[in-house]
C-alpha cells in the first residue's frame, strides 16, 4: 500500500501531540513530587544487590601515622568530642561510611588525655590491634582496653575513655551511624567533661558478675537487646581458636573449613549478637589455609589482627598484614587465603539482614 503525503503528516501530528501529552504528564509528575515506577525499576529492583559502595582496603601503615599527626594538631574534648577518623568508602559520594549501614574509624587518644563522657542511640564498640593504657568508662564501670580485646558500649550507654599512660593509643571504633542516620533513629546528649570514675581495675565490674565460664547469674534474667559483657578479652579468643584447631588437628573436631578456626562473640542472655544491629566474630586461619569463595547479602569488614595474607575481591587480589582494614560490600564475591597464618577480626550488619529477612548466602566450594 502507497501512503500519501497527507496521511504521512497525519500520523505523524498524532505521533507529535502523544508525545507533547506524554511530556505533560512527567511534568505534572515532577510538579506533584511524583516519579513512575516504570522508568526507575532498573535501579529500584535489580536482578540482584548492585552496591554503590566498593571493595576497598585500608593500609594500618597509612591509617596510624595520620592519626598520630591529628593527635598533635586537633584537640579532643567538647566541640567534636572525639579525636576519630572515619573510614569513608569511595563508592558512597564523599560521606563518612565504610558501608550503607556500617560505620567504622582509628581512634587517637593522646598520653593523658581524657575523651568525655557522652552517649547516643548509636550502637558502638571497640577492638584493639596494638597497645593498652586507656580505660572506657561505660554508664561508671571502667573497663581497661588492651590489645586483642573486643569492648562494647550499646546504645545510650554513658561513656568516655580516659589515658592514665605516657603513650598514646589507637584503636577501631564500629557504629551503625548509617543505619540510624537512614531510619531517623538518632539521639544524642552529652555527659560530665570527664569521666565518672577514673579508677583502673584489671577487671570491671561488668566482667566480675558475667565472665565466669558457664555460669549466668541469677540477676537480670530478662534478655537483653544488647550484651551485658563490657570487654570481650583476648585470652579467651585466643585460647578458643587455638583449642578448635588443637582438637582438629587431634580428629575430635572439625572447624569451619579445614584449618580455620571461628567464634562467634555472644549476648549471654540470648544467646544472639552481642548487639541488635552488629555481628562480631573472629577468624584464625592455619598456614597454608583458605576459605571458600561466599557472598552475602549486607557488609563485612574485618581488620587484620595478626599475620598475613591475601583476599581475592571479584578478580581483584590484595595483600593484608597487620592492622589493615577490608569491607566487603553487599553480594560481592571474596575468599582468604595465608601462607602464614592469620588472625582476623570481622563485623557485619547481619543482624539487620536477618531479622528482616532479607539474608542470603552463596558459597562455592
Amino acid at each position: 500500500m502507497t501512503t500519501t503525503s497527507r496521511e504521512t503528516d497525519t500520523a505523524y501530528v498524532g505521533a507529535s501531540e502523544e508525545d507533547a501529552a506524554l511530556n505533560a504528564l512527567y511534568s505534572d509528575f515532577n510538579a506533584a513530587n511524583l516519579i513512575p515506577l516504570w522508568t526507575q525499576i532498573g535501579d529500584l529492583m535489580p536482578m540482584s544487590p548492585a552496591p554503590q559502595a566498593i571493595p576497598y582496603v585500608w593500609r594500618w601503615a597509612e591509617l596510624l601515622p595520620l592519626a598520630e599527626q591529628a593527635g598533635k594538631l586537633v584537640p579532643v574534648g567538647r566541640g567534636g568530642e572525639r579525636r576519630a577518623i572515619a573510614l569513608a568508602n569511595p563508592g558512597l559520594g564523599g560521606r563518612p561510611y565504610v558501608s550503607p549501614t556500617l560505620w567504622a574509624a582509628i581512634q587517637y587518644l593522646g598520653p593523658r588525655e581524657t575523651a568525655p563522657e557522652h552517649r547516643h542511640s548509636q550502637n558502638a564498640f571497640r577492638f584493639v590491634v596494638e597497645g593498652e593504657g586507656v580505660w572506657t568508662v561505660v554508664n561508671g564501670d571502667p573497663v581497661a582496653m588492651r590489645r586483642g580485646d573486643f569492648l562494647l558500649t550499646p546504645g545510650w550507654n554513658f561513656h568516655g575513655h580516659h589515658n592514665e599512660t605516657d603513650q598514646p593509643m589507637a584503636w577501631i571504633d564500629g557504629l551503625d551511624i548509617p543505619f540510624s542516620y537512614y531510619a531517623d533513629t538518632g539521639f544524642f546528649e552529652f555527659g560530665s567533661d570527664g569521666v565518672t570514675d577514673e579508677s583502673m581495675p584489671k577487671v570491671s565490674r561488668s566482667e566480675r558478675l558475667w565472665c565466669n565460664p558457664g555460669l549466668r547469674p541469677l540477676v537480670g534474667l530478662d534478655a537483653r537487646a544488647s550484651s551485658p559483657i563490657a570487654c570481650y578479652r583476648w585470652e579467651y579468643t585466643d585460647a578458643a581458636l587455638r583449642q578448635q584447631l588443637e582438637l582438629e588437628a587431634e580428629g575430635y573436631a572439625s572447624t569451619t573449613e579445614p584449618g580455620h578456626a571461628a567464634v562467634r562473640y555472644t549476648n549471654p542472655t540470648t544467646a544472639g549478637d552481642v548487639m541488635p544491629t552488629i555481628r562480631a566474630e573472629f577468624h584464625r586461619l592455619r598456614a597454608g589455609a583458605q576459605t571458600a569463595n561466599r557472598r552475602d547479602v549486607g557488609s563485612t569488614v574485618f581488620q587484620v589482627f595478626d599475620g598475613e595474607g591475601e583476599v581475592t575481591i571479584g578478580d581483584d587480589r590484595r595483600e593484608l598484614s597487620t592492622g589493615d582494614l577490608v569491607v566487603i560490600p553487599s553480594w560481592v564475591p571474596w575468599s582468604l587465603a595465608t601462607d602464614a597464618g592469620i588472625d582476623l577480626f570481622t563485623f557485619s550488619d547481619a543482624p539487620i539482614m536477618e531479622r528482616l529477612h532479607f539474608d542470603r548466602t552463596q558459597i562455592q566450594k
